[in-house]
């Protein structure tokens, strides 16, 4: 059996694959063709690159096939990435947003910024920032207005890091995505209890939350949080 791909049915710059067998796997169009950022599949369909996208390496892509309702990222917007790590989900958002859009990938170790920068150093969509996302205002002069803001942070007070961002950089009707870990929050508590009081810390902050999934079996004890400005 060949491999097959098409559009997701319901978000922009998403991708589905049939492989060879028989399974299905969520793709991105590659941006930078013949590069792979962490060891993921690439396939070519119709004489386009795509690479995989593994959901045990990526919460947003765990949040997508556990049925996010609304997906914020897409073609041609800008994102403010908070954690950006190693650079797993970012290459994929910075393939979604394509050469027209912006992604800001904020990283407070040094030693993940300098592997963000090797591996993403050939996308000119992905602005590498070191800094602490608890302290905005010192990247302030580097970010502009931005469609969505992305955290993945793992420590205490997550939803007010996203909302301190949102406050400064997320424009009027943009969206927020939060990814909590609820053991970086209160490993004595329940998950469930934990990932509501981050709920309602959006709220509370003028970020209307619209869903809150569970990303179990791909990661445990952890929740996406969508919310609109």
């Amino acid at each position: 059996m060949n491999v097959t791909v098409k559009h997701h049915s319901e978000m922009l710059g998403i991708y589905c694959a049939e492989l060879e067998d028989g399974s299905i796997s969520l793709a991105t169009l590659n941006l930078t063709p013949g590069r792979a950022v962490y060891g993921e599949r690439l396939i070519v369909y119709e004489g386009r690159e795509y690479r995989l996208w593994d959901p045990y390496k990526s919460k947003l892509a765990a949040a997508i096939l556990k049925r996010l309702p609304i997906m914020p990222v897409k073609p041609s917007c800008s994102v403010l990435y908070l954690g950006a790590a190693t650079g797993t989900t970012v290459s994929h958002v910075s393939d979604i947003v394509d050469a027209k859009g912006r992604v800001y990938a904020v990283e407070f170790s040094s030693r993940s910024a300098r592997e963000l920068i090797n591996n993403l150093s050939n996308r000119r969509n992905v602005f590498p920032i070191l800094a602490d996302a608890r302290f905005p205002w010192s990247y302030r002069l580097i970010v502009a207005v931005v469609d969505v803001v992305y955290c993945d942070v793992a420590q205490p007070e997550q939803a007010r890091v996203l909302a301190d961002n949102a406050d400064m950089f997320l424009r009027e009707e943009g969206s927020v995505l939060l990814a909590v870990k609820a053991r970086s929050i209160d490993s004595t508590r329940k998950p469930m209890e934990v990932f509501a009081e981050e709920a309602e810390v959006l709220n509370s902050r003028r970020l209307k939350v619209r869903a809150m999934i569970t990303l179990e079996p791909y990661d445990r004890d952890h929740a996406m949080i969508l919310a609109e400005k």
